[in-house]
């Protein structure tokens, strides 16, 4: 008898991000469900434009008011707990979890956990520079004992443009890749041991093939950690 797993709810941002994420939830399940299983996945988005209207304008106030919007629905649609595989909204999530309706998994809570298992010390930490000059991750890395450093300003704006300009709308240029090598090239001089690609949609054109130090790829350790979540409970006899 195999008990259900739990159904899992995506609060999206940006498409490629999101994409990846339920591809990836339905893809890695199988090794732990079985041939062809995942669990039961629901995704809500709202339009990116409604969030960068709020995010342009510092207003994460609004930001939260789009993801409980997303949350309730998700409620409805008969999900057990939510992820958001949009690192930089994250900034909105204290402000989130008092009133949402579902629990929520951390992006920077399931990649602070992977660093210590993989005994990283300090980690770089890439993504818009709305998401790098926040505490959404320093807050997640110090509790767990974890050091990390930030790219300089500059480097921060113009990954944060090859981020919106580019990968958002699925462009993956040499140029963009031998610029964020660069970036991590300097940050492992500096003493990182590993690089976050704190933006979902990073992973599409950074990996630890072509990366100078390992990749903490957020999207997918997030939701490798929402189908633990999702099949702990799940049993067979």
């Amino acid at each position: 008898m195999k008990n259900k797993a739990k159904h899992i709810g995506i609060v999206g941002c940006s498409a490629e991000g999101a994409a990846l994420c339920y591809r990836t939830v339905c893809v890695q399940a199988e090794a732990m469900m079985g041939r062809h299983d995942h669990p039961e996945v629901s995704m809500h988005t709202h339009a990116l434009a409604e969030y960068m209207k709020f995010i342009y304008a510092d207003n994460w106030g609004g930001v939260a008011e789009l993801m409980l919007s997303s949350a309730e629905k998700l409620a409805k649609c008969g999900a057990d707990f939510l992820i958001c595989p949009d690192n930089t909204i994250h900034k909105a999530l204290p402000m989130v979890r008092p009133r949402s309706p579902l629990p929520w998994i951390h992006i920077a809570g399931a990649v602070g956990d992977e660093a210590i298992r993989r005994g990283f010390r300090q980690l770089g930490i890439t993504g818009t520079k709305y998401l790098v000059e926040s505490s959404v991750y320093p807050e997640e890395l110090e509790k767990r004992g974890i050091l990390w450093l930030r790219p300089k300003d500059d480097e921060r704006e113009r990954i944060n443009s090859i981020i919106f300009d580019e990968l958002v709308r699925s462009q993956f240029t040499a140029e963009s890749l031998s610029y964020f090598q660069q970036v991590i090239e300097s940050l492992k001089r500096q003493g990182c041991d590993a690089v976050v690609l704190g933006c979902t949609e990073i992973p599409l054109l950074v990996n630890d093939g072509n990366s100078p130090l390992p990749v903490l790829d957020s999207t997918r350790l997030l939701a490798l950690a929402a189908l633990h979540r999702a099949t702990e409970q799940t049993t067979s006899a």
